[in-house]
């Protein structure tokens, strides 16, 4: 499992499930305990409240300097923007390309930015 700080977990919870696909694992609205996965895939996200002491400052850093909290492979990066585009979803900038591959990054609405990552074939 990995985590990424969202502003607000049950609304992230909408937001990843709703426009980027992802599916529930564990949903505990009670206990702000959100965990989401893409489909076919093993490994969970923890949409993790950001603490207000040391999380929240740390994620407001790394948005404020347009760095993704958290990256996510793409087999089509260009039907992937074209399918988030049409669900309202905010695309940030270009298409980067680099030896890697190509990426690009969307806004999260919950305070984050997240690259989504081509590689080369």
């Amino acid at each position: 499992m990995c985590s990424v700080h969202v502003t607000d977990p049950a609304s992230a919870h909408e937001f990843y499930t709703g426009k980027l696909g992802f599916e529930t694992l564990v949903a505990m609205p009670e206990g702000m305990l959100f965990v989401v996965h893409a489909p076919g895939q093993d490994v969970g996200l923890l949409l993790e409240p950001s603490d207000p002491e040391i999380a929240e400052p740390y994620r407001a850093a790394v948005y404020e300097r347009g760095l993704p909290a958290i990256v996510f492979g793409s087999d089509d990066l260009d039907a992937d923007i074209a399918r988030l585009r049409e669900a309202g979803v905010s695309v940030v900038g270009d298409v980067m390309t680099d030896p890697s591959g190509r990426s690009v990054l969307i806004d999260d609405e919950h305070g984050n930015y997240v690259q989504l990552h081509e590689s080369v074939s």
